[in-house]
């Protein structure tokens, strides 16, 4: 499906607004918990807890739902495709857990923002969680740092199934070429279609895997930051 270079625009747009103001609304969130953790004022702490739930529900969690599937109508529907680009597949595969961990981190956001608005909150309160927001602010703005950037150098060119499609389309051969499976490497190397994959994909793979465990494990043996409540 191919959208109408109108429809088209109109897409763009919306996703570009949607990822900077969420990128945005990150880094105001990190802001505000920064503030709640260093500072003395109780009255200042109260503030920045009450704003962090509001700017979470109502700002970032729309933009974090509304980024990706504008970026998903914008792949869809143009010849970029969600599988044909490294750079395309691996900002996908990065957002979507980004909005997953935002979602799931709301939580203590609420019961942060809860126990400022009952009680007077001093700097030794809750001194885990208060760290935690903080830590998470941080890495999902990292994230969404890095998914801009991507945008805007999109690096490592076009994927296996990117280079068979684009083949197809050039030399109208069908889909179910090449015949043989089997042989599938030599054929594409035959044709001057390159196949591997580029290092650098395995590298960044082999990082974020290290941090979403290190994350997990964190959260298993002392329930994250969070975990320590004085």
């Amino acid at each position: 499906m191919t959208m109408t270079p109108r429809l088209r625009k109109f897409a763009l747009t919306a996703h570009i607004t949607s990822s900077v103001g969420w990128l945005g609304a990150v880094a105001g969130f990190l802001a505000l918990a920064v503030a709640g953790l260093t500072s003395q004022d109780a009255q200042m702490m109260r503030a920045a807890y009450l704003a962090m739930e509001l700017t979470g529900w109502f700002v970032i969690v729309p933009l974090s739902l509304a980024s990706p599937l504008t970026g998903l109508v914008q792949s869809l529907g143009t010849a970029w495709g969600l599988f044909r680009h490294y750079w395309v597949l691996v900002k996908f595969l990065i957002t979507i857990p980004a909005t997953i961990v935002l979602l799931l981190h709301m939580q203590p956001i609420g019961a942060m923002a809860g126990v400022a608005a009952e009680t007077p909150l001093s700097s030794a309160d809750l001194g885990g969680l208060r760290i935690q927001l903080v830590a998470n602010a941080g890495a999902a703005l990292l994230v969404l740092f890095v998914a801009t950037t991507l945008s805007v150098y999109k690096p490592w060119g076009m994927t296996r199934y990117g280079r068979r499609k684009q083949h197809e389309q050039r030399t109208g051969v069908a889909a179910v070429w090449p015949p043989y499976p089997e042989n599938d490497d030599a054929v594409e190397s035959a044709r001057g279609l390159t196949t591997s994959t580029p290092r650098s994909v395995y590298v960044f793979w082999i990082i974020v895997i290290v941090l979403v465990l290190l994350f997990v494990i964190l959260h298993l043996t002392g329930r994250g930051l969070g975990g320590h409540t004085t």
